[in-house]
């Protein structure tokens, strides 16, 4: 009723499957590997800046490393 759209793949042994849109699954797949690679960088997965304004500071910085590799 909401207008969602399922985008996790379900379990390949479910009895009734159901349809996903897999353009927006590809783009969720790779949203969830950035978040995890952000992650690898200590100061922002323990967010250790004390203002919002330099922990964004930070974030842009490890996206930049993250594209650079």
């Amino acid at each position: 009723n909401r207008g969602a759209r399922i985008v996790i793949s379900q379990h390949p042994a479910r009895a009734q499957k159901l349809r996903i849109d897999a353009e927006i699954y590809i783009w969720r797949h790779l949203i969830e590997n950035f978040f995890c690679k952000l992650k690898e960088f200590k100061r922002i997965a323990m967010r250790a800046c004390k203002t919002d304004r330099s922990f964004e500071a930070m974030v842009y910085l490890a996206a930049a490393v993250i594209n650079s590799r």
